[in-house]
């Protein structure tokens, strides 16, 4: 065993998935099986298939989200469905939801979409929450999303991270020009969670790690530069959004994406805000980054993912 692959309580199994559809994490107890995380919409069938096979003929009595993007929150309203259990949401969380907010739940403005759903609880940073025959402290976790939170097991040291925390760095953050909020939240973010004996993290993208120091190490490096240029911020932002787009579609027109991008609010704002371009230039700008970092190459006047699980 790798010595950065944690070993884990038996209550507790990590569904890693890919950058399309977030982990889910189950805990499971006779107190009733809770899931964190539910992935993407369009991956609903596997992540019920993946559940199921993961409960082994239990039922499932919660779903809880870390935050309530996309990736996160897209199986939700299927497991709902299928297990008629309540959904537990973070308490900054609500009014997007209740409102489907689709600008600041990042749906229609960043071409994104999900089933909606109905949560019926709500959880609070500062509360604790039996999970899996643990006691799991939730923390508030804003910069990616202002509402986030994770979960800390302190006799495990397991840190629950949705995409607060990856091994190799955090869930993209609004520039300052568009939400002041959102850099300085990082920032604290990630300084808690340096504060805190973590021996283990459970992401919301990519396999559990067991350095914590080095992870953040990276995230506080990458966090500086984003600090002292804003339009890196800009940029880094809209190719992390079009390659999940992209990871959805699996493969996008190259003809349509000027208008594509033009049509859809993020890269129509960002570039006004920060580049100034056509629509042209800023899909051939967009183009040559993603095929540059390997997620995705032209084919047949096409641009196609390439990029698999995390």
């Amino acid at each position: 065993m790798s010595h950065s692959t944690p070993i884990l309580p038996a209550s507790l199994e990590v569904i890693v998935r890919d950058w399309l559809s977030a982990n889910h994490i189950l805990l499971k107890s006779a107190l009733g099986n809770v899931l964190i995380d539910t992935g993407y919409v369009s991956d609903a069938p596997r992540t019920l298939r993946l559940v199921e096979a993961a409960l082994a003929g239990e039922t499932l009595a919660r779903i809880v989200n870390t935050h309530v993007h996309s990736d996160h929150v897209g199986g939700n309203a299927a497991l709902q469905q299928r297990y008629g259990c309540p959904i537990a949401v973070p308490e900054g969380e609500t009014r997007a939801l209740a409102q489907w907010d689709e600008r600041e739940l990042l749906l229609e403005y960043s071409g994104q979409s999900s089933a909606r759903f109905e949560f019926t609880e709500v959880l609070h940073a500062g509360q604790h929450y039996p999970w899996g025959d643990l006691d799991w402290l939730a923390l508030a976790a804003p910069g990616h999303d202002m509402g986030a939170l994770v979960f800390f097991e302190r006799s495990l040291g397991l840190l629950i991270s949705g995409d607060a925390l990856w091994e190799h760095g955090f869930g993209f953050v609004m520039p300052p020009s568009i939400d002041p909020r959102c850099l300085k939240a990082t920032r604290a973010t990630l300084e808690m969670l340096a504060q805190l004996p973590i021996k283990a993290v459970l992401p919301g993208h990519g396999r559990p790690f067991t350095e914590p120091a080095a992870a953040l190490e990276r995230c506080f490096k990458r966090l500086e530069a984003f600090e002292q240029d804003e339009t890196r911020l800009a940029r880094h932002a809209l190719r992390v959004v079009l390659t999940f787009a992209l990871l959805g579609a699996r493969r996008m027109t190259l003809t349509d994406l000027p208008n594509y991008l033009d049509r859809i609010g993020i890269y129509r704002e960002f570039n006004a805000r920060f580049f100034g371009w056509s629509a042209q230039a800023l899909a051939d700008w967009l183009v040559m980054e993603l095929e540059k970092s390997g997620v995705a190459r032209r084919e047949d006047g096409e641009l196609v993912a390439v990029q698999g699980d995390g």
